[in-house]
C-alpha cells in the first residue's frame, strides 16, 4: 500500500506572502476604498470639512464637455499607441530574428530606449517639436506641412504618439524577439517546406504561435497609454493646446491637484478604474478565444 506525504501546516507561507499582501492593501486597495467614497463627497481643498452629495460629481462630470473630450482622446490616443507599438515592435523583431551576425548589437541599439523615463521622453520630444529650434518640426515643414504642436490639436497629439510610440517600442521588441525564438527549430523547417512565401508563412504558422505574447502586450500597452504616458503629455504639452491632449490620468491631476476639486478628481479615478477593468475583461472575452496556448 502506498504511503501518502502529509505535510503540517504551518505560518511560514503566510508569513511569506504577508509583506507582499500589506504592500498592495496599503497602496492600493486602501487608496481605491478612500477615493471610491470621497466620490460621493464634496470636499474642501484642505480636506477638513466634507459633505456628502451622492451621485452629483459624477453628474457634473458627465455633463462636463471637456471631460468628455478627454474621454475621447484617451481611447483614441490609446489604440493608436497601442497598435503602432506592437507592430513596429513586431516587424522589428522579425528582421532582428533574421539577423545571424550582429544580433546583440541590433538589440542592445533597439532595447536601450527602455531606459528612458517618460518624462525625459516628454522633454525629449519637447526640444525636437519645439517651434523655433526642433529639428523634427523644421523637417515636417520642409516637407510642406505647417506644423505646429502648440497651436494645432492634430499636430500636438501627433507628436505625443510618436513619443509615446518611441519610448514603448523596446519592450514590446523584448517580448516578440524571446516569443520568435522560442518557436522550435523543426517548426519552422517544417513551415519552410510547405510554404514558400515568407509573408504567408508568417501570417499561418509563426504570427498564430506569437498570439499568445501579443496578447499580454496588447494589455500591457492599453495600461501604458492610458497611465504611463502621464510623463511624456505633463513634459510636452501640459495637455495643450486648449486641452485637447489632455488624457483621463491627466484630467485627475489637473483637477485633483491644481484645481483642489478633491470629491470631483476621485470620481474621475473610479470612472478611469471601471473604464480601464471594463477593456481588459473585453480583451479577456473577446481576443483571448481566438487564441491557442
Amino acid at each position: 500500500m502506498q504511503r501518502r506525504q502529509q505535510f503540517q501546516h504551518s505560518l511560514l507561507p503566510y508569513a511569506l506572502l504577508f509583506p507582499q499582501i500589506a504592500i498592495i492593501a496599503i497602496f492600493f486597495l486602501y487608496p481605491a476604498g478612500e477615493a471610491l467614497v470621497m466620490s460621493f463627497h464634496l470636499e474642501d481643498p484642505w480636506g477638513l470639512t466634507s459633505n456628502f452629495v451622492g451621485l452629483e460629481n459624477y453628474q457634473i462630470l458627465f455633463s462636463s464637455s471637456d471631460y468628455l473630450q478627454s474621454l475621447w482622446f484617451t481611447l483614441i490616443f490609446s489604440v493608436i499607441v497601442a497598435f503602432l507599438s506592437l507592430g513596429i515592435a513586431l516587424l522589428l523583431a522579425v528582421k532582428a530574428n533574421q539577423i545571424l551576425h550582429g544580433q546583440s548589437i541590433y538589440r542592445t541599439t533597439l532595447t536601450w530606449i527602455y531606459a528612458v523615463a517618460p518624462a525625459v521622453a516628454g522633454l525629449m520630444g519637447g526640444f525636437m517639436f519645439d517651434p523655433s529650434i526642433g529639428i523634427l518640426t523644421q523637417a515636417l515643414q520642409s516637407l510642406g506641412w505647417d506644423f505646429s504642436a502648440q497651436t494645432k490639436p492634430n499636430d500636438a497629439m501627433f507628436a505625443l504618439v510618436l513619443v509615446s510610440v518611441w519610448k514603448q517600442v523596446p519592450v514590446n521588441f523584448v517580448y516578440f524577439l524571446a516569443g520568435l525564438q522560442s518557436i522550435s527549430l523543426a517548426v519552422r523547417e517544417a513551415a519552410m517546406l510547405d510554404c514558400a512565401s515568407d509573408i504567408r508563412r508568417f501570417w499561418t504558422i509563426t504570427f498564430p504561435l506569437l498570439a499568445p505574447t501579443g496578447f499580454f502586450l496588447l494589455v500591457i500597452n492599453l495600461t501604458y497609454a492610458f497611465f504611463e504616458t502621464f510623463g511624456v503629455i505633463d513634459t510636452m504639452t501640459g495637455g495643450g493646446p486648449g486641452g485637447s491632449t489632455t488624457s483621463l490620468v491627466y484630467k485627475v491631476y489637473q483637477d485633483g491637484f491644481i484645481g483642489a476639486d478633491l470629491g470631483g478628481s476621485a470620481a474621475q479615478s473610479v470612472v478611469l478604474l471601471i473604464l480601464v477593468l471594463l477593456l481588459t475583461a473585453i480583451q479577456f472575452r473577446v481576443v483571448e478565444k481566438r487564441i491557442h496556448y
